[in-house]
Formats: structure tokens, C-alpha cells, sequence
């Protein structure tokens, strides 16, 4: 699948990275309700950076308030947060894949339905959201944004069932894809969470009131209870009665099946922080340094993360190795987008805005540096020129994840296939001369599997989902399968 002319490579290109697309939040009950998702939203920030969203209830009225940028940007500011009363409140943190980063499809969305008010949140992707929404505008529908959030409200809208949740539900029932989802009733906080389980979502407790959000991290921040993961398939309904209990129901599929958890979360999504699927999100990747130790030993004198995301596999490999583990990378956490300016000149210097070599730490010595993944390569090449200028020896890539051969459709924001370094080039050897690097080697399949999960990939079922990897999608890809059709219905595609 090498490319015929690969081209000088876009070096600076800022998008040599996978995005996940969101982070949600929701409470019932609580006098703090939008102060506390705010909080929540900023433990959830590295999901999403460029909105967000909070919608509240008073009892009487609806109140929202979105803005793009930051969560610290604007819910931090009194008046933003006194524009948000009530007892109960969701919240979303976005990254815009495919589509226009507007206002308008900052979440939650919000709409005035029959059976009264409901505002939606939800992060993952809808893999016959595009479908459906063709459907619906065949029959009329007016679509006001390019969330597929807004597909489910039209769901939940024509649904003939009598109650808000049954509607809910109803429409639950008929999309397909990664998702978990937040809705709020007038009376109501609805969680639900795709049939596989690909994407995360966690109940959590403060004060006796129900909590869901998308990491346990937002819970700690808050100094909120976990109560446990959000089964796939599964729809929680937590009702606040009027002497203000809660009252807490469950659905579960007829046909449930073993959760499939998306194994990015571990390898780069989640914070490490984190408890997902019961596991530690750091011990699995400091398992994975570990793995990677044995199954791709090296001669080198230090051991060096790309920060942040490369420390804790990093760590498990100096270890492994008995190799000494030194920060030969430094990063800076400052810079944002909008400070590298569009010129050839200043743009060069992109990878050394982000990232600084150590230079006592590094010259004259062989490096081993350790990364969580390699998407397109080029920030790879960035930086393993900088290790150079600032006196490496030897630069030798140790990647704590398998090769990424396929594109994602459940909310991961990754390259066509052709863009992927793992299509262009024939072997390892090649791509490792393209990175400019002395040696390149990833982690197995299996041995990310024995980091996170304890157990080699069941082929014939695997545990979790790892399409990226190997092509074994979990759904049916409607979408992609009807692309013809849905693609001419709009060039905009933005899963919340």
C-alpha cells in the first residue's frame, strides 16, 4: 500500500495526532448543579478543546450558555455561571472532527418537543447518523446544526411513545455506531451507552444526587463517589420527585453482549488518572513500557518520553530494561493554536514551541524514546531532529502501541487511510529511515492486549475494540456502506 510518491512530507501540519471528540457531564438534584459541571467539564478538558456547553433547569425555564475555546476561558466568570440556575445540569466539552467548529453545534443541544424540554450530550459518533438524517429530511425535517445529536432529538421527537424517556429510548434503539449519551427532562437525568461499549461513561454520586460523566476524573475533582460504569446497552432514568429524592430506573438489551471498550482510551485518550473499565488507565500504560520492554529490547543509555502522553510506558520500560528514565523532552503547556503564526519561517519552529530537548540530559547519549502512538509520522520527524541538534548520539523509537492501518468511525478524528504512516511505506525499515530515527519498533497487538486486559486478543471475539489495528469494525458501518447517498446530502459531518 506504499504510496508511489510520497512527496516532501507537511511538516507542519498541526494534526499528526489522534482527537477524541468529546467529554460529557450531568447532574440531578444538587444546588451547585452548574458549578459542579463546570468543574466536571475542566477534568474532562483534554477530550475536547475547542467548545463548550452547559444547560441547566430551574423548574421553570431552560438556561444554556456555550461558548468555543476553553472551559476555564468563560465558566470560571460569576455572571456565566449565575446565567445558569437549577438543580440540574449537563455539560459537553467538543472537538470538531470533519466539520465546521461553530457555535451552533456546540453542545448540549436543546429543543421544545411535545412532551416539554430535553437538552442532549454525547460524545462518540454515529456510524448511520448521515443516513437517518438523509431519511429525515426526506420527510421533512429542517436540520439546524451538523451535530448527529440532533438526529436523536428528531428520533425522540416523532417517537409516538407517551413519555419523555420511552421516547428516549425509542430512539436509542435505533441508531448504531460509539456513544455516550446525557439527556435532560424537565424532571429527568438520562444516561445511555452504545451496545458494544465503545465509548466510556461512568455513574458517580455526590451528595445522595446522580452523577454521569465520561471519565471517573471528574468525579475526583468534585470529590464525587463512583458508583460504576454505565453497562453498554444499558439506559439509566434518574427522576427527581418533588420531595426532592431521587428515584433511580434501568434498561438493560435483551441481547447483551460482552463490552468491547475502545482500547485508544487507554493507549492515549483517557487521563491517566482515570479508572476505565475497572482498570487503571496509568498501571495499563505503564504495562505497556513494560510489554514493550520485552518485545522490543534496546542498547540505549536513557529512557525518554514524548510528553505527556509517551511517561507512564516510559516509565514501565526503563524499569523493565533497567535502563535510567530521564524528562529529555520537556513541554511546554502553553502554547495554543492560534500562537504559531502562518508563515514558513515561524512555523518551523512548531515542534520547539511544544516540545524542548534536554540538552544535558541528551547529548552524547543513545536515546530510547518512548511514544504512545505514531498517526502520520511527521511529528516523529520533528522530533527526533531535535534530539539530534541538541547532541543524541543515537535517537531509537519504541512505540507503546501496534500500528495504526485504519481510519475510525465511532469518534476518533484520524487521517484517510493513505495519510496513515503504516500505508506508506512497505516495512519498518523504510518508515524508519522516513522518521530519520537508528531503529523502530511498536507494541504487539497481543502485548497491548496482556498491558490492559491481562490476556492475549481472542481473535474469533476480541474483548475490546481495535479496528484501527486490524480492520475488525464492531458495528455495521451504514454510513460508509451507503456513501454515495449520504455524502451528497452534506460535506459537514461533526459527531459530538
Amino acid at each position: 500500500m506504499m504510496n508511489e510518491v510520497l512527496g516532501e512530507p507537511d511538516f507542519y501540519s498541526d494534526d499528526d495526532t489522534l482527537h477524541e471528540e468529546c467529554g460529557v457531564f450531568g447532574i440531578l438534584g444538587h444546588d451547585d448543579a452548574a458549578t459542579l459541571t463546570a468543574l466536571g467539564l475542566h477534568a474532562l478538558q483534554h477530550r475536547g478543546q475547542e467548545a463548550a456547553g452547559i444547560v441547566s433547569y430551574d423548574g421553570h425555564v431552560f438556561h444554556q450558555e456555550k461558548h468555543m475555546g476553553l472551559v476555564g476561558d468563560h465558566y470560571t466568570n460569576p455572571q456565566t455561571l449565575a446565567n445558569l440556575p437549577g438543580n440540574r445540569a449537563i455539560g459537553h466539552t467538543r472537538y470538531s472532527t470533519t466539520g465546521e467548529t461553530a457555535l451552533r453545534n456546540v453542545q448540549p443541544l436543546f429543543a421544545e418537543l411535545e412532551v416539554g424540554g430535553i437538552a442532549i450530550a454525547h460524545n462518540g459518533n454515529l456510524t448511520n447518523g448521515l443516513t437517518i438524517r438523509r431519511q429525515l429530511i426526506a420527510s421533512g425535517a429542517i436540520c439546524q446544526s451538523t451535530s448527529d445529536s440532533e438526529v436523536v432529538l428528531h428520533l425522540i421527537a416523532r417517537s409516538r411513545h407517551a413519555k419523555s424517556s420511552e421516547r428516549f429510548v425509542d430512539a436509542i434503539r435505533q441508531i448504531e455506531g460509539g456513544f455516550a449519551m446525557i439527556a435532560m427532562t424537565r424532571s429527568k437525568l438520562i444516561a445511555a451507552r452504545d451496545p458494544v461499549g465503545i465509548r466510556p461513561l461512568v455513574m458517580g454520586e455526590l451528595d445522595g444526587k446522580p452523577i454521569f460523566c465520561s471519565e471517573t476524573c471528574a468525579l475526583d475533582i468534585i470529590g464525587a463517589k463512583y458508583i460504576r460504569d454505565v453497562e453498554n446497552g444499558e439506559v439509566i432514568i434518574c427522576q427527581l420527585q418533588k420531595d426532592g429524592e431521587v428515584t433511580i430506573k434501568t434498561i438493560k438489551p435483551k441481547d447483551h453482549k460482552p463490552e468491547k471498550l475502545c482500547l485508544f482510551e487507554y493507549v492515549y485518550f483517557a487521563r491517566p488518572d482515570s479508572i476505565m473499565g475497572g482498570r487503571s488507565v496509568y498501571n495499563a500504560r505503564k504495562n505497556m513500557g513494560i510489554y514493550l520492554a520485552k518485545e522490543a529490547p534496546c542498547d540505549g543509555d536513557v529512557v525518554v518520553p514524548v510528553p505527556d502522553g509517551g511517561t507512564p510506558a516510559a516509565i514501565g520500560y526503563a524499569q523493565q530494561s533497567g535502563i535510567p528514565f530521564e524528562l529529555g523532552i520537556i513541554r511546554n503547556h502553553y502554547v495554543g493554536r492560534t500562537f504559531i503564526e502562518p508563515t514558513q519561517q515561524i512555523r518551523a519552529f512548531g515542534v520547539k514551541l511544544k516540545h524542548s530537548a534536554n540538552r544535558p540530559v541528551i547529548e552524547g547519549k543513545r536515546v530510547i524514546l518512548i511514544d504512545d502512538s505514531i498517526v502520520r509520522g511527521t511529528t516523529s520527524i520533528k522530533i527526533v531532529q531535535m534530539l539530534r541538534e541538541a547532541g543524541a548520539k543515537e535517537v531509537h523509537i519504541r512505540v507503546a502501541s501496534p500500528m495504526i492501518f485504519y481510519p475510525d468511525f465511532y469518534g476518533i478524528d484520524t487521517p484517510e487511510a493513505s495519510k496513515l504512516l503504516a500505508n506508506q511505506f512497505p516495512d519498518l525499515k523504510s518508515m524508519c529511515e522516513f522518521i530519520g530515527a537508528d531503529s523502530l519498533q511498536f507494541l504487539s497487538l497481543d502485548g497491548l492486549y496482556m498491558a490492559v486486559g491481562g490476556e492475549v486478543r481472542n481473535n474469533a471475539d476480541p474483548q475490546f475494540t481495535d479496528h484501527y489495528f486490524t480492520g475488525d469494525y464492531p458495528t455495521r458501518l451504514v454510513d460508509e456502506e451507503n456513501a454515495d447517498n449520504v455524502h451528497k446530502l452534506s460535506v459537514l459531518n461533526c459527531g459530538g
